[in-house]
């Protein structure tokens, strides 16, 4: 059975090129921008290179030859932009990292968050080299929701941090199940979605202009968003509760097209972000800090970690202070995690904290490109969610380290401090890749034909 090749797919007999070598030579410029900025703090703060700048490089570049091999060998068609861009991001947060552990002694992090961006990386390798069809996953939905359930479940026995129960902490050890629970829940919903898409678009009541699905169909996938999202609000999680909403959401409305969905889900959002922040004390703390920031400094109390960010990017103008140069360190104990951007702000200004918006808008463009190119629905679904995830998570942290939202407790993709955060970004990295060399892979030569074949290997 033919099938008209998607949009990424190669006419007959052409073939699109692997651009292997494309992707190495991003490498390379993403690790020597890493260095540069490794020595620019160093030059900044000591008037000299750090004595461990060339063993820092090596390690990066070491990581990324690593997952560049693995690529090579295993998705050879996959998109290019995908990994250095992640390399990038990945070596930047590190910079920025290093440059905040100057000023606390105390709390040196860079060393483990390298442990941690290895760690995903090696995670990162074995998902490309073992995983050979992104559809095997669709066949563990169910365990992959109870995992994520299971996930979300555990850090309730543990200890409150700094307010919300989404810290796993054993001894010295310490991670949030949630990073690797939204992955599993992307899976499940993909694949819930694409066996019901038909009946979630046909069937059911039309109430004004939507048209509900039917309850049987519906009710399970309602059910397991609704269980997920009560059990981050017991945790005071609001972020994920956020994040997870938005991703159920986006992926109801690309499995039945309707555009309604999108505008029920702000209507959900608005009425359930108002329950929750009148009724939730700490959520409610930070609603009245983000709505009357500069209160604390009115009372006498000084600036809070909201105003020291806005101060950090009211101070980095358009070129910024330069790394090492800036007084982000201000903000306190969430300066390396929650307010990494702020760093980012003052310090390379708003040209550099657009360089770093282009590059997280064109992950994610590059994951919805890859969406559209497959023709499995499944695949269609998951690339299109893991996108989405990365899309939420910019747009939740980013809004409100600058004003624009309630503050979350989130962590800025691959930039900022956070061992959970920076492996889960590698994997979905990983699955993005897996599934864009899917999409833009053609089939060997027909011997009848000679030419390349138009029948896809995901076709139905």
């Amino acid at each position: 059975m033919t099938t008209k090749p998607p949009a990424d797919a190669p006419p007959p007999g052409v073939r699109l090129p692997r651009r292997r070598g494309v992707e190495l030579s991003l490498l390379v410029c993403a690790v020597l921008i890493s260095v540069y900025g490794y020595a620019a703090v160093g030059l900044a703060r000591t008037g000299a290179v750090p004595h461990d700048a060339s063993r820092y490089g090596t390690g990066l570049g070491l990581l990324a030859l690593m997952a560049h091999l693995a690529v090579r060998l295993r998705a050879p068609f996959a998109d290019p932009l995908l990994l250095p861009i992640a390399v990038l991001l990945n070596g930047l947060g590190l910079v920025l990292i290093y440059r905040l552990d100057l000023e606390s002694p105390d709390d040196q992090a860079a060393s483990t968050q390298l442990i941690w961006s290895s760690l995903g990386v090696a995670l990162f390798t074995a998902a490309v080299v073992l995983l050979r069809d992104h559809r095997l996953l669709q066949r563990y939905a169910y365990v992959c929701v109870a995992a994520a359930l299971g996930l979300m479940i555990l850090p309730i026995f543990f200890p409150a941090v700094n307010g919300a129960k989404i810290w796993i902490r054993l001894g010295g050890f310490s991670f949030q199940p949630g990073e690797f629970a939204k992955i599993l829940l992307a899976v499940f919903f993909a694949a819930y979605l694409a066996a019901n898409r038909n009946a979630l678009a046909h069937t059911g009541r039309r109430i004004w202009r939507l048209q509900l699905p039917a309850g049987r169909v519906l009710g399970p996938i309602v059910a397991i968003w609704l269980v997920s999202v009560g059990v981050l609000v017991l945790e005071r999680d609001l972020g994920t509760s956020l994040l997870f909403f938005g991703l159920f959401v986006i992926m109801l409305y690309v499995a039945t097209g309707r555009t309604g969905w999108i505008a029920v889900g702000l209507l959900l959002a608005g009425v359930g972000a108002f329950a929750v922040g009148s009724l939730e004390p700490h959520v409610h703390g930070r609603v009245v800090d983000w709505l009357n920031p500069f209160d604390t400094i009115d009372r006498g109390l000084g600036p809070s970690q909201l105003v020291q960010s806005l101060f950090a990017f009211a101070a980095g103008g358009m070129l910024g202070t330069g790394l090492g140069l800036g007084h982000s360190v201000l903000i306190g104990f969430a300066a390396k995690s929650d307010f990494i951007l702020a760093t980012a702000g003052e310090e390379l200004g708003l040209t550099g904290l657009t360089a770093i918006f282009l590059l997280y808008a064109l992950l994610v463009e590059r994951g919805f490109r890859t969406g559209l190119a497959l023709r499995d629905p499944f695949g269609r679904l998951l690339a299109i969610g893991l996108a989405s995830i990365l899309a939420l998570q910019v747009f939740v942290i980013a809004g409100g380290v600058m004003g624009l939202i309630p503050l979350t407790g989130m962590a800025m993709p691959f930039l900022a401090q956070g061992g959970s955060s920076v492996v889960t970004n590698w994997i979905i990295v990983a699955l993005l890749i897996r599934m864009s060399d899917s999409a833009r892979a053609p089939l060997p030569d027909t011997a009848e034909t000679g030419r390349t074949a138009l029948v896809r290997k995901d076709a139905p």
